[in-house]
């Protein structure tokens, strides 16, 4: 377990070394290769699925205690093995190419992947429907051609497998011109196929834009949701109060020695802190310092004046932002939590808290 650290490779290097392995594949396909080149190319080869067999070793010592690791080991398991089998049953001049295998190395560490086969499962039906919806248009444009071009282009529109290259181009707008209808009766087709195949284009990206708006604002949900239970003010909410809280409230996180507000300032959200620390500068030699639970920059929400002090971040800090539109809906539907807000305003103020 000692040499598991030696084993660990990051997100960035990962990258590079499959970035370093397929150029190495693309190079090896030169004609002009000299020998001492094509032998250095070939060990470097070597040197990259070394390395991936100790990612293996390390990825199949941590499935032990994580068993979501699938994917990973999945992928790299296939980055040892093909190239492995392309060195026993391939040719020489084809060996290096079982290598193109680790084009799936990078996407080991990418969430986006496992985010995008999410949205895909949940759309699942809409775009089985529009898939379908492409069939039909793609088989009808191609029976419709080959009856009106047959007889004119036999070469190009002489059954309806040929006639479908020319309705998968013009369905998808690209237009090669290689294939073109020479009869008004075709032209008129093939300007109703590109405006259809704008309309399923657009469905299909429709479908999936929805689909990761809909992914990400479930994940940010889900946080914002787990920052503001952290948050001691909220913690008497009803469920639907602090349903609205958590809709209103923007996370951010903050690096240490970072100025999140300054004096002077007009002030439009106040702040909850979440995690980390944050020092307010006050005429006092000795400046404030708020954790956990804690809020600042209230009083300009309250009596919307500009800010009375700078905030600078301690630690590295996670905050959560309230406008001041929502800090409004929040005094009106909420008033035992604006009191409380408003009775630390006026403390901090130096005031004596009105009853």
């Amino acid at each position: 377990m000692s040499a598991r650290p030696f084993l660990k490779i990051s997100a960035p290097l990962n990258a590079l070394v499959a970035a370093v392995g397929l150029v190495a594949v693309a190079a090896l396909t030169a004609r002009d290769l000299d020998a001492t080149a094509k032998l250095s190319l070939e060990f470097l080869l070597a040197g990259v699925w070394a390395i991936y067999v100790l990612q293996l070793v390390d990825t199949v010592i941590r499935r032990r205690d994580d068993r979501g690791r699938t994917p990973a080991l999945v992928i790299d398991l296939l980055a040892v093995v093909v190239p492995l089998v392309g060195f026993l049953i391939a040719g020489s001049r084809d060996q290096s190419l079982y290598c193109g295998i680790w084009l799936l190395k990078p996407l080991r560490h990418f969430t986006f992947f496992r985010l995008l086969g999410r949205v895909v499962a949940r759309a699942a039906p809409n775009l089985v429907g529009v898939t379908s919806l492409f069939g039909i248009v793609l088989f009808g444009a191609s029976l419709v051609a080959y009856l009106i071009e047959r007889d004119i282009q036999p070469d190009k529109f002489g059954s309806i497998p040929q006639a479908m290259w020319w309705a998968v181009v013009t369905l998808s707008t690209t237009g090669y011109g290689d294939e073109i209808p020479q009869t008004l009766a075709g032209r008129v087709l093939a300007g109703l196929v590109m405006m259809s195949g704008i309309g399923i284009f657009a469905l299909w990206a429709g479908i999936l834009a929805t689909g990761f708006f809909e992914e990400v604002r479930r994940q940010d949900f889900v946080r914002n949701w787990q920052l503001v239970a952290a948050v001691p003010l909220f913690e008497k909410l009803g469920s639907a109060a602090f349903v609205e809280i958590v809709r209103a409230l923007r996370s951010r996180v903050v690096p240490a020695g970072s100025i999140i507000c300054r004096k002077g300032e007009p002030g439009d959200q106040m702040y909850f802190i979440v995690e980390g620390r944050v020092t307010i500068a006050t005429p006092s030699p000795t400046p404030v310092e708020l954790g956990p639970g804690s809020f600042f920059g209230e009083m300009a929400l309250i009596s919307g004046e500009p800010r009375s002090a700078t905030v600078t971040a301690a630690t590295e800090v996670s905050l959560l932002s309230l406008y001041s539109e929502d800090f409004q809906m929040l005094s009106s539907s909420n008033p035992e939590i604006a009191e409380v807000i408003r009775r630390t305003a006026e403390t901090r103020r130096g005031r004596t808290p009105e009853a």
